[in-house]
């Protein structure tokens, strides 16, 4: 995972709404000793949350220098949350608990005056307590910056805690669960402070929630305390005993809720209604539409690529843009959209999925919702009809990208189809998806309209892109044609069809070369069948790439050959670099791609009976490799067709019409009259069907988890038969060994689970029987 760590929290003071001190929910606390030096991007770090209603206790333990004292008046007269109390120095620990006595509510949260929180850090952690009432504090991941740069994801483990401190020092904490074990301790110099209180939680049986995500910076200072205590050997010793004592008192059984879940631990939760003060106002100045996206996740994909573009394109001067992710992902993309967006919320990082309708009934409450767009995300639209029965005022829409018949007998079409009449509209980035969704999922023609995705003609202007990127990366000669391959490795785009297109093309023309763009989950496999088949000095796989405008300058033409498209942004983009595309004939393709512009190919694989296959049909390879061969030869019919690609996307397929096409969308969507009073009667009839809404999206959970826990079994039962298959392990083997060590030796098998004790029981029986032989 790339990340960019000059990309801090802090930078600016984004002049977020001020709440009243007096709905406070948690307090931050901050011990202040000449600590003026980084502390004004401390200060926006934390101006700049998401939750409001938090106080800020500062305690200026005694700082002698002057101009340190005036940059903290300074700051402080900018908040009325803010309050400072002073003290004469008295030592990091003694701040601390000043702090938990000054502060107003229940949370409290320590935050050194030089380390950053992302924008989200106070919401994600007062939900990891809100729905664990049982646990003692609940902390996230971290990111290091400074002096070393490190994202530090370290599982929770009680026992290892005694001897190795992973956690951070700040979190949310239970003030009461602080007193019961006397908040932090006191000595006559600086130690281990924050690992020490830790340990005196896990002795008193506190158990904290973990969530999965980084949301702390950690400011590395080459001389900060801990280096200072680790050049003195005898605060060393004094140190260490300190964490000797306590770990030698602490529970190593402790055990964290950790997340994201595996499965939900409440499959039958009825989805309820937050129960939000309508006092607690996010910003009562409500002058711009609030759109919020609920998507499956942030990484590289042309629907995410669509959601990006989407939150960078829309007029920030007439919408705020919040984003709610719904499955578990590293977010890779995550920075990308932060650039554009503070509102993002990772929802497995921090909640049981039996919870993600109630927060998303807060987050409508608390941030006053005017229209959700669902795109991708499978539960959200099992929501829908619990948010039209309680949110009558709520405009909601999707967007589609293709129909998918071998996924769920028609994919994010097909949900869209049955949420259909509950939808104020669907939009499709092609004609073709559009005509699926009439004729096969039953939506009228009004309800259903093209709304082509686009592609940033400005980013993606060869004229203004160096070349010679892929050449120099490949090693390569310059001027050898190159097609590219630019995409997720997965059977949907049949990256396997590209070997056989690229060795044919290779015995006419091997001076033509092929570049993989891209990683997925048949990548490996991929680069061993190139390798095999001998291919490796025609067909180069670069992985991932951030540097796609540099990839398209240097190519010659872009490869589309998948069994399955709704209309490729990989198509808009090589089109505005002036790259011709040849395509698969599938999905929307045709509405972007033709002769004018490339070349279409006829599919000639049945999609759902043979998706995976690898044995492709000679006839669509040949036409594969005439298109390329010809394109790479005829110089005017290669020229016409680029200067007509860049014409085509600047005509008709630019992001800029595509974003000012959907604010117009949300707009009149908002307004139109027939279809406010049609929200008004949609509520009134789901609320007379008692709790069927939420038990629609109750089975939708507890059908996930049985498929999460079957899906897990049957890779314990792939994982167990391959293990065997490679051990040669037979009946005979069992009975000829005749020893109990043959169920050792092969015991990294069981795994833990149902499924691994069966195995591990069956071949327990097997043994005995072969004994008694």
């Amino acid at each position: 995972m790339e990340f960019n760590y000059q990309q801090q929290p802090g930078l600016e003071n984004k002049g977020k709404y001020v709440s009243d001190p007096e709905l406070a929910l948690v307090t931050i606390i901050t011990p202040y000793y000449n600590a003026g030096k980084y502390f004004e991007q401390t200060f926006n770090s934390v101006l700049n949350q998401t939750f409001p209603w938090f106080e800020w206790v500062i305690i200026n333990d005694g700082t002698t220098v002057e101009a340190d004292i005036e940059i903290l008046s300074f700051f402080a007269q900018k908040d009325k949350r803010i309050r400072i109390v002073n003290q004469e120095n008295k030592g990091l620990s003694a701040a601390r608990n000043v702090g938990f006595e000054n502060a107003r509510t229940d949370i409290v949260i320590p935050l050194d005056a030089d380390d950053l929180i992302e924008p989200q850090y106070l919401e994600c952690l007062f939900f990891g307590l809100y729905y664990h009432p049982e646990a003692a504090w609940c902390y996230t991941c971290s990111i290091g910056f400074g002096a070393e740069e490190y994202l530090w994801k370290y599982p929770w483990n009680a026992e290892k805690l005694k001897t190795y401190n992973f956690l951070n020092y700040s979190a949310a904490i239970r003030k009461k669960d602080a007193r019961d074990i006397g908040g932090y301790k006191v000595e006559k110099w600086s130690y281990y402070e924050d690992w020490r209180f830790w340990l005196e939680m896990l002795a008193a049986d506190k158990k904290p929630v973990h969530l999965g995500t980084c949301l702390f910076w950690y400011r590395r200072l080459d001389d900060g305390m801990l280096s200072t205590i680790r050049k003195d050997p005898e605060r060393v010793a004094f140190c260490d005993k300190i964490i000797q004592d306590a770990a030698s008192k602490s529970n190593g059984a402790i055990k964290a809720v950790e997340y994201p879940l595996k499965k939900t631990e409440y499959p039958y939760y009825k989805p309820v209604m937050f129960k939000w003060d309508k006092q607690r106002k996010w910003n009562p100045i409500h002058d711009k539409i609030r759109l919020l996206l609920l998507i499956p996740w942030m990484v590289m994909g042309g629907a995410d690529k669509f959601n990006l573009d989407l939150v960078k394109g829309l007029n920030r001067e007439r919408f705020d843009i919040s984003i709610l992710t719904t499955e578990a992902s590293e977010n890779v993309w995550q920075q990308k959209f932060a650039k554009y967006t503070d509102e993002i919320f990772n929802l497995p990082d921090f909640l049981d999925p039996a919870h993600y309708a109630e927060f998303v009934s807060y987050y409508i409450q608390s941030r006053d919702i005017d229209a959700i767009l669902i795109t991708d995300s499978y539960i959200s639209y099992y929501m829908i009809p619990w948010l039209k029965k309680e949110f009558p005022q709520l405009t909601i829409l999707d967007y589609v990208h293709m129909e998918e018949w071998y996924w769920r007998k028609g994919g994010y079409a097909r949900v869209s189809g049955i949420f259909g009449e509950l939808l104020d509209k669907t939009y499709v980035c092609n004609s073709a998806t559009r005509r699926v969704m009439i004729e096969h999922f039953g939506r009228t023609p009004e309800s259903v309209e093209t709304l082509y995705i686009g592609v940033d003609n400005i980013e993606f202007d060869r004229n203004m892109v160096r070349p010679g990127y892929l050449y120099n990366l490949l090693g390569i000669e310059e001027g050898r044609p190159i097609v590219l391959f630019p995409c997720r490795i997965h059977p949907q785009k049949r990256p396997f069809m590209l070997l056989e297109i690229a060795d044919k093309v290779s015995k006419k023309r091997p001076d033509i070369l092929f570049v993989i763009v891209g990683e997925g989950e048949q990548l490996p496999a991929l680069k061993l069948a190139i390798k095999e088949r001998g291919l490796e000095g025609i067909i180069y796989s670069i992985g991932r790439s951030d540097n796609m405008k540099e990839c398209y300058r240097d190519a010659t033409l872009t490869l589309i050959c998948s069994i399955k498209e709704g209309l490729a942004l990989t198509a808009y983009e090589s089109c505005a670099m002036g790259v011709p595309v040849i395509s698969s004939d599938v999905g929307g393709q045709s509405d972007l791609i033709d002769d004018y512009v490339g070349r279409l190919i006829p599919m000639l694989q049945e999609e759902v009976v043979d998706f995976d296959t690898r044995d492709f049909n000679e006839e669509e390879i040949e036409m594969y490799e005439k298109a390329i061969i010809e394109f790479c030869s005829d110089e005017s019919l290669y020229e016409r067709c680029s200067i007509n690609c860049r014409k085509r996307i600047e005509e008709g397929f630019s992001i800029i019409n595509m974003t000012q096409s959907f604010e117009k969308v949300i707009e009149d969507l908002i307004a139109n009259e027939s279809l406010v009073e049609k929200r008004r009667r949609q509520s009134t009839s789901l609320n007379k069907m008692g709790y069927l809404a939420e038990e629609l999206l109750t089975n939708k959970n507890v059908g996930d988890m049985w498929e999460s826990e079957s899906g897990t079994v049957w890779n314990e039962r792939c994982y167990f038969e391959k293990g065997m298959a490679e051990a040669d392990v037979t009946l005979e083997r069992i009975y000829s060994m005749r020893t109990w060590k043959v169920v050792q030796k092969y015991r990294h098998f069981m795994v833990d689970t149902k499924a691994g004790r069966g195995i591990r029981g069956v071949l327990v029986r097997i043994y005995r029987i072969f004994r008694r032989r």
